[in-house]
């Protein structure tokens, strides 16, 4: 690695085993408390509040509360509240804000007219001591440590595992499917020179598509928010079954295509559009079991046998954290400092 360029983000993302284990070890009896305490109110819907990095990792959520504890769920639009001056009536309804900074005016203001508007309010932030934090009725600390870098790699898996053991905390589980999670990061963290070898194929991609479906799509969103804001590569995400209502067009030889494929019923549903991918010659780059690889013309082989699909995106993310911040390096960028970007975005 160039001892200057990277040298923030790659320390980060090679802290996530720890941080992973932090969690598992400290956090993890006042999430299971906070999610008993939520269960007894009987929320009737769940809203999602988030920018960025985090509305990734709410996305996820998402999918868990839906599919594990069988709570519909929306992604909030801010904008309704801050702008238009919305209110609605959230009686028994839980809102969830996930912040890495609990800092931006928006997320405060909607959460706290959310509040206001009778609604179980909970944050899930890196800041206890934040203004989001500070409005909210419950909060979970991901415990992730300073994050200086400008691309958010060990605050995402933070929160996604956080969300995890409060879904399973939420529906009477004690997440212990997750003990696995920190030494598996570390063996996939620790294949830094296949991901070098692999961005080199792509240091000069004009575009790229990424595409998931199921568990893995927000995997496939955040992948592609890591290549924009650090190697600047416009990198267009899809679910798969959104992919082939339209944007399948676009899919050429020459501009690569980054499938997420679980271990799973999201990647037996992602099948079709592997199948279509690779009947239009796409340089398809698989992260998923090793028969996905050994069909692709490139890809990175998951260590993911016997982790249960909802668990799977804390380890996809990583190689693709990896590939971002190796793209950028040959590329001559620094991945630690992204043009026109600060650490704590305050919108409205």
């Amino acid at each position: 690695m160039n001892e200057e360029r990277g040298r923030m983000m790659a320390a980060e993302i090679a802290e996530q085993p720890a941080a992973l284990r932090r969690i598992l070890d400290r956090a993890a009896p006042e999430i299971r408390a906070t999610a008993r305490r939520i269960a007894e109110r009987r929320p009737r819907f769940v809203l999602l509040t988030a920018r960025g990095t985090s509305d990734n990792a709410a996305l996820y959520a998402k999918y868990l509360l839906e599919i594990r504890a069988g709570l519909p769920c929306g992604l909030s639009s801010m904008s309704t509240t801050t702008a238009y001056g919305a209110r609605q009536d959230l009686t028994d309804v839980l809102v969830i804000t996930v912040s890495q900074s609990g800092g931006s005016p928006d997320l405060v203001a909607s959460t706290q007219a959310a509040r206001e508007a009778g609604a179980i309010t909970l944050s899930v932030t890196n800041n206890p001591d934040s203004p989001l934090a500070a409005v909210t009725e419950h909060h979970i600390d991901i415990l992730a440590g300073p994050e200086r870098a400008l691309p958010a790699t060990k605050t995402y898996t933070s929160s996604l595992l956080a969300l995890y053991l409060l879904v399973e905390g939420l529906r009477g589980g004690d997440g212990a499917d997750a003990q696995a999670l920190p030494e598996l990061a570390a063996r996939i963290l620790a294949r830094r020179e296949e991901v070098r070898t692999l961005a080199a194929r792509y240091r000069f991609a004009q575009r790229m598509v990424l595409t998931s479906r199921g568990y893995g799509y927000p995997t496939a969103k955040e992948a592609a928010l890591k290549l924009m804001e650090t190697s600047y590569i416009p990198a267009l995400s899809y679910s798969g079954a959104d992919l082939l209502h339209g944007p399948l067009a676009m899919v050429d030889n020459v501009s690569p295509v980054i499938a997420v494929v679980a271990a799973g019923r999201g990647g037996e549903a992602l099948q079709p559009v592997l199948d279509r991918l690779r009947a239009r010659g796409a340089d398809l780059f698989v992260v998923g079991p090793q028969a996905q690889v050994r069909e692709a013309s490139a890809g990175f082989v998951l260590p993911v046998d016997g982790l249960p699909e909802e668990l799977q995106p804390i380890l996809e993310i990583l190689p693709l954290q990896m590939l971002a911040y190796e793209i950028t390096l040959a590329r001559g960028q620094d991945p630690d400092a992204p043009r026109a970007l600060a650490k704590v975005t305050e919108t409205r």
